[in-house]
């Protein structure tokens, strides 16, 4: 894994965006893996080595997250700064197309460029994401989004086992690792690694549905659509009507799986790795 940045510009300056590289750097098959709201680019990290077997893999940290740096002007986290810093990262890429990998808020990011003219989306995955999302997952997604605080990692752990059931299935090694990239040390405690105004911002946009539907009707590009069928950001009467609209589409349904799948299961990967290679 290899780590590098690029700017990024904002209301107020520039600021760094953090990403991780895996795989030849002289591949032109790129594939950029973006992670959902309050997440970070090491969500990816096991699928990321799994894929650049095949891939040049991007694996960015969303400004405001993981390494990358926190916004001086909260109020530009949103869908016009993230938009900008991913063109400015294919721009230091440097290649005509790539793949896109998003779960959940990355989806978002991903359908917004790819039903644009002219897009470099070649082809698109949605990981527990879709063309409408209620108000009401938004709210329950804000009531977490509080800063928090823990004496050790491991009181950090169980909050994560508690807030991310979708992720239930994982080893107790992968829980390390997730737990470990989701936290930073401040002081003798443990804080997450995201900017706290993220949460304050979910909150005030939460009494409104996301509705893409004009949107997501735009994208021409081969899409997979991964659901965790006890989702409540991705419903089943979203998940029949983009069927429904988009025959082609190629659904991975996995039973009982709540928002969000792990992407860190083998059986996940390589279903993934299949789809993108027989498209």
């Amino acid at each position: 894994m290899r780590t590098e940045s690029v700017k990024g510009l904002n209301a107020k300056g520039f600021h760094n965006m953090v990403y991780h590289e895996w795989g030849s750097q002289d591949n032109d098959r790129v594939i950029v893996c973006v992670h959902g709201l309050a997440r970070n680019s090491r969500d990816f990290d096991e699928i990321a080595k799994a894929l650049s077997r095949d891939y040049r893999v991007i694996c960015p940290d969303v400004v405001g997250r993981g390494e990358s740096d926190w916004l001086s002007d909260p109020t530009g986290y949103g869908m016009p700064q993230y938009l900008s810093d991913m063109t400015a990262l294919l721009a230091r890429l440097n290649v005509k197309q790539v793949d896109w990998l998003g779960t959940s808020m990355g989806g978002i990011i991903g359908m917004l460029l790819a039903a644009m003219p002219q897009t470099p989306i070649r082809k698109l995955i949605l990981n527990d994401i879709g063309a409408f999302v209620a108000k009401e997952s938004l709210q329950r997604i804000g009531d977490y989004l509080v800063p928090k605080r823990f004496a050790t990692l491991a009181s950090a752990c169980q909050f994560m086992q508690a807030t991310y059931p979708g992720l239930k299935n994982l080893t107790e090694s992968q829980w390390a690792h997730v737990t470990q990239h989701s936290f930073r040390q401040d002081g003798s405690e443990w804080t997450q690694h995201y900017d706290p105004a993220i949460g304050d911002i979910t909150r005030a946009v939460s009494d409104q549905n996301v509705d893409l539907w004009p949107v997501w009707r735009m994208i021409s590009c081969p899409q997979m659509l991964i659901w965790g069928d006890a989702s409540d950001v991705l419903n089943q009467a979203t998940v029949e009507q983009m069927q429904t609209e988009n025959p082609d589409l190629h659904l991975y349904r996995l039973p009982g799986v709540p928002h969000v799948p792990s992407l860190m299961e083998d059986v996940q990967i390589k279903e993934i790795i299949q789809w993108l290679r027989s498209h």
